[in-house]
């Protein structure tokens, strides 16, 4: 989660430019702002929440107090599903992170209505948690089924330029939208990215 913050806060710029083209230019403020909030959640944790699932739950929690729109509660809901999912396991193999992160993307689905193809962070979220779970089914150890989301993520996120927006706000600008990476894959494939990073991997660059 720390990765995340710190890519976060790297990635704003970007961010900002994304969003400003086709939504309302404050993803890269919010995902700063939020992930900071992450950070001094947890760092504020009781020892008796250290288990990975509170942990994100606890991440969950931040984000949706604090990050307005809809990246709060679509980023914060998954954070609180894939936590739950996890339990309080003190370790969690691949197999079993697999299928939190896919109880992460119903969630953020449920919320959001959004399909792949839609130009939103599902079209990350979505492979990427594909990828992951094909990885951890074929015998792979965590690091590489992280590395694997993340490059599934890296190609869902490019895979939007084309795409017209059918959900949010830019899908009010209808053919307009066509042409622009979305913010919202972007920055669920800096997720994925952070995660690689953090499991001993080598990402691509979000």
């Amino acid at each position: 989660m720390h990765r995340t913050t710190a890519a976060m806060i790297r990635q704003q710029e970007l961010l900002t430019r994304l969003d400003a083209a086709i939504g309302d230019g404050d993803h890269g403020a919010n995902m700063a702002r939020g992930f900071t909030a992450v950070d001094a959640a947890l760092d504020g944790a009781p020892p008796a929440a250290a288990s990975l699932g509170a942990l994100l739950v606890t991440a969950g929690n931040a984000l949706v107090a604090v990050v307005g729109g809809a990246s709060g509660p679509l980023y914060g809901g998954a954070f609180r599903a894939l936590g739950a999912a996890l339990g309080t396991s003190p370790e969690v193999e691949a197999g079993r992170f697999a299928a939190g992160l896919a109880a992460a993307l119903d969630r953020m689905q449920q919320l959001g209505a959004a399909v792949p193809g839609d130009k939103t962070m599902v079209d990350a979220f979505s492979p990427a948690v594909g990828a992951f779970r094909d990885a951890a089914d074929s015998g792979a150890d965590f690091p590489s089924c992280a590395e694997a989301a993340a490059r599934a993520a890296e190609a869902g996120m490019r895979a939007t330029v084309p795409l017209q927006a059918r959900k949010g706000r830019a899908a009010y600008l209808g053919l307009r939208s066509i042409g622009h990476q979305d913010p919202g894959a972007t920055s669920t494939a800096t997720v994925f990215h952070a995660l690689a990073e953090a499991a001993g991997a080598t990402p691509p660059s979000p």
